[in-house]
């Protein structure tokens, strides 16, 4: 029964950070991570989500970089660790909010190239409902998450 709900609750995470973007591996760490009440080995999180050594190494990377989770070293063996850090809605706000921040300079870059060609009021009007969107995330950005 417990590994049914676990499964279940590995499944929404994964749903979500999918939705978000970002691999269905980093739902699965962030599900496993929350589902265990102490911080899980580099080896227990790749058991329980069902992932190579490597690939949630590499996840861990990232959900660290992001403020989701934190790494930590036991004294006592030479294992890597990882445990939630702060709260969950919070960093899925900023893996949100990194996410499209990076898409829309990359879009406004690759508009750059295009620029002073035949389209180039294409690209004018483009690039001005692209800053649009820029203003209305950075509005967005400023919503708190509730506790």
């Amino acid at each position: 029964m417990e590994s049914e709900i676990e499964e279940k609750l590995y499944g929404v995470f994964s749903s979500v950070a999918t939705s978000l973007g970002y691999s269905d591996v980093h739902g699965r760490i962030i599900a496993a991570l929350i589902s265990s009440k102490e911080p899980l080995s580099l080896q227990e999180t790749a058991k329980k989500t069902g992932y190579s050594l490597a690939a949630v190494s590499l996840s861990l990377d990232l959900l660290e970089i992001i403020g989701m989770i934190k790494k930590i070293k036991n004294p006592n063996d030479r294992k890597l660790y990882a445990r939630i850090e702060g709260d969950i809605l919070e960093g899925m706000r900023n893996a949100f909010l990194a996410r499209i921040h990076l898409s829309i300079n990359s879009t406004l870059s690759e508009l750059e190239s295009y620029k002073g060609g035949k389209n180039a009021e294409t690209i004018r009007i483009l690039e001005k409902e692209i800053n649009r969107l820029r203003r209305y995330v950075e509005e967005l950005a400023k919503v708190n998450v509730p506790k």
